[in-house]
């Protein structure tokens, strides 16, 4: 069981690479209502041979349509590698978005952190900010300059209010000094790989702001360790389940005819976590849900975005027998 979306057919009006692993794509979606900042949609795609969904942030658009940036992974499980085979004219289910990434509107100054392609909802965010009267600044964290997108956009609307940060020149954010020159009750909103969420979560915490005054966002696929297959067999359930690199463990439950509850498919929810009764193998840890000692205990995972590295575990799903 799914968390209701409401499934559109969409129709591609624009592809383009806007960057060497960046592809920008537009759909003409029918409904689709004008997106506040922090919006993602949910996109059925075909990942290796099976069906799965993936969610994308999306970017400022008009009602009507949904624009939204693909970043090409090496290690892709399929989705990112089926986005980039879209051109003008194609056709794909898109659920009408959501949004659980939002602006408060509350804050006496933000800052926005972007890193890599977490630029893709924190650029909605800039827009709305820029001609309101709180400061705001953005910082922006790639690994090479050709990996920097919508410098000019960013440029048009915040001005020397958003600066550029890349590693491979030795500019790196320093997120510390950034969180310092906040006012006590102003917000951090921050998009990027789980290593740059992890220490901006531990510099806040250290720094005795308020928890709630950070919102985050992050990519449903990255993890510390390679996609491999691995193996699960459901308690009370006498089914074994094959994960296969381009799958996650939700969707090949899902495919196996065991019912989930899911909902934001990033790790960020909870809603589809399972019990871990036996394993035998490591376990990835994608999602930001559970707590650094839940994570070390192994004894729950995030079936949307976390996995084994090899090996194979038994799982509880929390069926039980009649």
């Amino acid at each position: 069981m799914k968390g209701r979306n409401d499934w559109r057919d969409g129709r591609v009006i624009r592809a383009e690479t806007i960057a060497p692993d960046v592809r920008l794509i537009e759909f003409a979606l029918d409904g689709a209502p004008p997106l506040q900042p922090g919006s993602h949609v949910t996109v059925a795609v075909t990942a290796g041979a099976a069906q799965a969904e993936r969610c994308y942030s999306c970017l400022p658009c008009p009602a009507g349509r949904i624009r939204i940036a693909v970043k090409r992974h090496a290690a892709s499980r399929g989705g990112s590698a089926f986005m980039w085979t879209l051109e003008e004219g194609a056709t794909l289910r898109l659920a009408l978005p959501v949004n659980r990434f939002e602006l408060s509107w509350r804050a006496p100054d933000y800052l926005l952190v972007a890193g890599g392609i977490g630029i893709t909802p924190i650029l909605g965010m800039a827009r709305a900010l820029a001609p309101r009267p709180e400061p705001v600044r953005l910082v922006y964290g790639v690994h090479q300059r050709r990996q920097l997108v919508f410098q000019q956009e960013l440029r048009e609307c915040l001005g020397d209010r958003a600066e550029m940060f890349v590693a491979e020149e030795g500019r790196r954010i320093d997120l510390a000094a950034e969180i310092d020159a906040l006012s006590p009750d102003g917000e951090l909103y921050i998009c990027g790989p789980l290593p740059m969420l992890a220490e901006t979560k531990r510099l806040w915490a250290a720094s005795g702001r308020k928890p709630t005054r950070l919102r985050y966002e992050v990519f449903g696929d990255s993890g510390a360790e390679p996609e491999l297959a691995f193996r699960v067999e459901i308690l009370h359930r006498g089914i074994s389940v094959d994960v296969q690199p381009e799958q996650s463990l939700l969707d090949a439950l899902t495919a196996a005819g065991v019912d989930m509850v899911s909902d934001c498919r990033r790790g960020e929810c909870g809603l589809c976590a399972v019990d871990i009764v036996d394993l035998d193998g490591r376990i990835d840890h994608r999602d930001v849900f559970l707590s650094d000692a839940e994570k070390d205990a192994n004894r729950t995972m995030c079936a949307c975005v976390s996995r084994l590295v090899g090996g194979s575990a038994v799982i509880d799903t929390g069926y039980r027998p009649a």
